[in-house]
């Protein structure tokens, strides 16, 4: 698939995927979510030899300002709810995706912008970013799955107010709610992104992936998180990864980890 709104780089083995549509404030148009569901459930899906992805926006003013409303005005019933699921299904690739994702923010987050953020694996914004989901002023609810997500991070009782008010939150009250890792100024953002993923490249690629669905498995309504892990945490003894980190943090020296 050729890429309009996807810009992709790589280099010593992250990725960094640019939404690229700095006039629009980058907002999600139907080609970027179908080019966002190939990247993930195509292009990079069996790739075991990257450390991460960073999703971040073009420009500095905006990671992801929202859906691109000029498309629901052709809105029914039944193309709402199929745009909704769509658009569930791709988040749903990027929270399961099998190595960390990191949301590096560098403005606006709101609506679509926000639930993308929340899909990914950790957020790190810049000072001037501003998260929220502001649907309510438009007549209608968030789609992506930002009613689950948002309280999921923050808790039932300010993401209420947040989705009934439709009010923005800054960088420092996103920290403080537990809505982002990380608040860095806007020309350290990637630098902080980066260094993450150097770090949890430096453990077992195994480890990471389960510990992401044993996570994951924590909000699904049709699965025992508490069973998932007991599960994974089995499988993982039998791996070629756990004898040499156990070796290694016995013989005092660093584990090289393989994958296997």
């Amino acid at each position: 698939m050729a890429y309009q709104n996807l810009l992709i780089a790589e280099d010593n083995g992250i990725i960094t995927l640019t939404l690229n549509r700095e006039k629009a404030l980058n907002a999600l148009n139907q080609q970027t979510m179908q080019e966002l569901a190939d990247f993930f459930g195509n292009k990079i899906a069996d790739r075991q030899d990257i450390k991460g992805v960073i999703i971040t926006g073009a420009g500095e003013k905006a990671f992801v300002a929202g859906a691109d409303i000029k498309e629901f005005l052709a809105l029914d019933e039944g193309k709402g709810r199929d745009m909704s699921q769509k658009g569930q299904d791709v988040f749903f690739l990027i929270e399961r995706f099998h190595r960390p994702v990191i949301a590096a923010v560098n403005g606006f987050a709101l609506g679509g912008g926000c639930e993308l953020a929340m899909a990914c694996h950790m957020r790190i914004a810049s000072e001037n970013a501003r998260f929220g989901q502001p649907e309510v002023n438009l007549g209608i609810i968030p789609g992506y799955g930002g009613t689950q997500r948002l309280i999921q991070y923050i808790g039932k009782t300010k993401a209420t107010e947040l989705m009934m008010t439709g009010d923005m939150i800054n960088a420092t009250d996103a920290l403080s709610l537990g809505l982002v890792n990380y608040v860095v100024p806007q020309e350290a953002l990637m630098d902080k992104a980066i260094e993450l993923l150097e770090k949890t490249a430096t453990k077992g690629p195994i480890a990471i992936q389960k510990v992401i669905e044993s996570i994951n498995a924590y909000f699904q309504y049709d699965e025992d998180g508490f069973a998932r892990e007991v599960t994974e945490f089995g499988n993982t003894t039998t791996t070629e990864d756990f004898k040499e980190g156990a070796g290694a943090f016995i013989e005092k020296r660093k584990a090289d980890f393989k994958g296997k």
